[in-house]
């Protein structure tokens, strides 16, 4: 049976430290290829560079060099990230808002963010889109618990209180007069 030789890796075969500039140019390509994978905003960009370097003034020189080169803004990734989200499924403000809040976009910038995307597009038109898959996958509700079914769905996706109650009574009165 024949053996294998394995391979030698340079890099490995010196134990040699690398020098701040191999560090840098190192963080810098995981940088561009975690960017390349998937639009970041700052914050989650800093998390993962941090996880391999654990030098933080390198971590914050390659962060300032994307922002330079215009590959790192987190107002255009906050506008592109809700206004794809909105295109993909009707979901309210308020889940919109915590999903910018998982992906660390700062508050200010995400209801900036927020108040352009919802001015374009209405609450009222999404839930209207919203209530409307609904009833197309399972039908009008017809019962109170069908009824009360569709609005705990679209309060879990983020549409306020008052707009929910409106609209669900709306959808649901006819079908549930007939039953009373």
């Amino acid at each position: 049976m024949q053996r294998r030789r394995s391979r030698s890796n340079p890099e490995n075969a010196s134990k040699i430290p690398a020098t701040p500039e191999q560090m840098r140019a190192r963080a810098f390509q995981r940088a561009v290829k975690l960017l390349a994978a998937k639009p970041r905003s700052v914050a989650e960009l800093r998390e993962r560079l941090s996880e391999r370097c654990s030098n933080k003034a390198i971590v914050e020189t390659v962060i300032a060099r994307l922002r330079e080169y215009g590959y790192l803004d987190d107002e255009l990734y906050a506008l592109g990230y809700a206004s794809a989200k909105l295109r993909q499924q009707p979901i309210g403000r308020r889940r919109l808002q915590q999903s910018l809040q998982l992906k660390k976009v700062d508050r200010a910038v995400a209801a900036k963010a927020l108040d352009q995307v919802f001015a374009e597009t209405s609450e009222d038109d999404l839930i209207d889109r919203a209530i409307e898959k609904r009833v197309r996958l399972r039908g009008r509700p017809k019962t109170h618990a069908e009824a009360k079914s569709l609005f705990d769905h679209l309060l879990r996706q983020g549409f306020p209180f008052e707009l929910v109650s409106e609209k669900v009574r709306a959808a649901s009165r006819t079908d549930l007069e007939d039953v009373e």
